[in-house]
């Protein structure tokens, strides 16, 4: 499996509309591959609390029509990164979607932990409730997105959900960029599974973006990372590679704690 991550460069110059269209430019060059992923609130930056509320939108709304347009020109799997999602009663949400082929909406994922500490999104935004995984031909992906990295139970919830790549959309400050590597390479140990994770590249409301996008493989090996600029990171996944890692050092089959824990 051919994955493509896209690490867009977000800065205060540009504007949405046009940050949108150069996008959907990226994701259609990228047709060859099976999987392309974008980062995460791409469209506005996520530490752009500012533009939250004017520049929210529903899940059918101008993001999601100028991705499936791209993704079903392209003929790939898009992971769109996440947009802030406006839904009928108006709450704000921190929501990826994850596009077919054909163009169509595949998931939603609202993203569970919210970043901010009291301010920015975790007050503005309307924390998700539940776990999201798409089957794809060869793969079955679980979907994280920025802060969920730094929660491992969410991403053992997905390994029992049967994900075997997970997919993690990120808007990750360079000065904590060590972390991010670290993180990364742990979830794809832990879990036995691959990680494809693409961050923000670019300076917006003051903060720079770690960019450092990369794949692992599920023994933990970096398989490719990108730079600290916009960049198109390309990997090729072999998808026996997760069961084959699972099988030859079983660990995820010694778990006494959590969802699968036995019973006495």
């Amino acid at each position: 499996m051919r994955a493509s991550l896209i690490q867009i460069a977000v800065t205060d110059g540009e504007s949405v509309a046009r940050r949108r269209a150069r996008a959907a430019d990226l994701v259609r060059e990228q047709a060859g591959s099976d999987l392309v992923v974008l980062p995460e609130l791409w469209t506005v930056g996520a530490f752009a609390y500012e533009l939250f509320e004017t520049e929210a939108e529903p899940l059918d709304g101008p993001t999601f029509e100028a991705m499936s347009k791209a993704a079903s020109d392209a003929g790939v799997w898009l992971h769109a990164g996440s947009i802030v999602e406006r839904s009928g009663d108006g709450s704000l949400y921190n929501t990826a979607l994850t596009i077919s082929p054909a163009g169509e909406l595949a998931a939603s994922y609202r993203k569970i932990h919210r970043f901010g500490f009291d301010q920015g999104e975790a007050v503005m935004m309307t924390p998700g409730d539940s776990l999201t995984t798409v089957a794809l031909p060869e793969q079955t992906l679980g979907i994280a997105t920025c802060y969920d990295l730094r929660f491992p139970e969410l991403f053992r919830g997905l390994v029992d959900a049967g994900a075997t790549t997970m997919v993690v959309a990120a808007g990750w400050p360079a000065r904590r960029r060590d972390h991010w590597t670290l993180l990364n390479r742990a979830r794809a140990v832990e879990d036995q599974s691959y990680v494809l994770a693409c961050s923000l590249a670019g300076t917006h409301a003051g903060v720079e973006q770690a960019g450092h996008s990369l794949a692992v493989d599920p023994w933990g090996e970096v398989l490719a990372e990108a730079g600290p600029g916009e960049e198109v990171l390309t990997v090729e996944l072999d998808p026996a590679k997760v069961a084959d890692t699972r099988d030859q050092f079983p660990a995820l089959k010694d778990r006494m704690l959590g969802l699968h824990a036995p019973t006495r």
